[in-house]
């Protein structure tokens, strides 16, 4: 829910879908955040003007989530047990879709994702906080 016309972290959730279809569970997500990944390069001209060129090289991105199940272990023992038996892995999707603070709602599609983990810190009296890092080769605009 927008407050005052700003975007809030509420405003966004966040789906990873697994190539078999089903969903990857996220327990308390606490943030996501998502970057272009791009290369510039400079052309100078013998006439000293220079063109700038970039290269769009897909995204990268961080979900961080508090620890309430063995679902994001599961996972990612899997994909370990797969690679050890030689099984290629397979891209998954992440949805983001965000309540704009007009009423609107956009969704974005991040395609060919890999993950990496940090399956957190465990310390007395905390809770353990969990992060999925990873790459998607482009985001398309779903509505």
């Amino acid at each position: 829910m927008p407050q005052q016309g700003y975007s809030i972290g509420r405003d966004v959730s966040v789906v990873i879908t697994l190539p078999t279809g089903g969903s990857l569970r996220l327990d308390k997500v606490t943030s996501f955040e998502a970057k272009p990944d791009t290369s510039k390069t400079k052309i100078k001209g013998l006439d000293g003007v220079v063109d700038n060129l970039r290269f769009w090289e897909g995204w990268t991105f961080a979900i961080k989530s508090e620890r309430r199940s063995s679902a994001l272990d599961d996972y990612f023992a899997t994909l370990e047990a797969d690679y050890w038996a030689g099984n290629s892995e397979q891209y998954c999707t992440i949805q983001e879709t965000i309540r704009e603070p007009n009423g609107a709602v956009t969704q974005w599609r991040y395609e060919r994702c890999i993950f990496d983990y940090d399956p957190g810190l465990w310390e007395s009296d905390k809770s353990v906080s969990q992060t999925i890092t990873g790459m998607a080769s482009k985001r398309i605009k779903q509505a």
